[in-house]
């Protein structure tokens, strides 16, 4: 492991974690199309650097969702019966998305991932939820809705905030209630996720030490140490600082690392 690359995680996890906690969202975007610029300076396999990239951020996921069900819980947001119902549909989508996105030749997975980052993108811009159309489905339907969101949300490393909460909301639960039901949802996502990438990469040749699978452990403690640290002292700036404003300029960002996406799509 290059030491030299410490100093980048540890910045990427303070960055990511503060933006959970101040706008509430999820630092897959963010933390994937870096990691496979520092893993593709470290000379790792180009063929491994997007699924390498993915996994190794739903594994710093698990301990962000964790951290913000809990936040959510004690104030008692969270609808225990829509995670529930939707739980089994997640995990089985969740294993299912990273051995998509594995399969996938590393250019057409990068354009995807562009794609998503563009669409959370403007979902942010937009800051408006669905309108209410339906309610929630029966068991079936709620398996169904689950795993769509949980490959969804594997393929690209994400806790699925992004499909769960205009899904939730389309089916009239209050738009507080799925945000915080959406932050539980994504512990079984994330989870589920990480078990898929390293089960997708178990018997891979070429990988970086270190590594179980496509999940790269370095790089997912040192995010970690840091991202979890900071969440709380974002939660706090939150009251304090203009978070519209703040949602357009991350908005902003993840257009352009979209672009770099799409740009890496026709390098790699």
């Amino acid at each position: 492991m290059n030491l030299a690359l410490i100093p980048i995680y540890l910045a990427l996890g303070a960055f990511v974690g503060f933006l959970a906690g101040l706008l509430g969202i999820g630092g897959g975007f963010t933390i994937v199309p870096v990691l496979i610029e520092v893993f593709s300076h470290e000379g790792f396999a180009r063929e491994h650097l997007v699924p390498l990239a993915i996994g190794t951020s739903a594994g710093t996921i698990v301990f962000t969702a964790i951290s913000s069900a809990r936040a959510h819980h004690a104030r008692g947001a969270v609808n225990w019966k829509v995670v529930a119902a939707l739980a089994p549909g997640l995990v089985a989508g969740s294993l299912l998305g990273p051995q998509i996105a594995s399969a996938l030749p590393a250019p057409i997975m990068a354009g995807i991932f562009g794609a998503f980052i563009w669409f959370g993108a403007y979902r942010m811009v937009r800051n408006k939820p669905p309108q209410a159309d339906r309610e929630l489905p029966r068991a079936p339907g709620m398996f169904g809705a689950g795993a769509v969101i949980g490959t969804v949300a594997g393929m690209v490393g994400t806790g699925g905030a992004f499909l769960a909460v205009p899904f939730m909301t389309r089916c009239n639960v209050k738009l507080h209630t799925a945000v915080a039901t959406s932050a539980a949802l994504g512990v079984p996502i994330a989870v589920a996720a990480t078990i898929g990438y390293m089960l997708a990469g178990w018997r891979t040749t070429g990988l970086p030490p270190y590594s179980i699978g496509y999940v790269y452990l370095p790089a997912l403690a040192f995010i970690v140490v840091t991202s979890t640290l900071l969440a709380p002292f974002g939660a706090r700036a939150a009251h304090a600082m203009p978070v519209a404003r703040l949602r357009y300029a991350f908005a902003a960002m993840l257009f352009v690392l979209g672009a770099y996406m799409w740009w890496k799509a026709l390098h790699l």
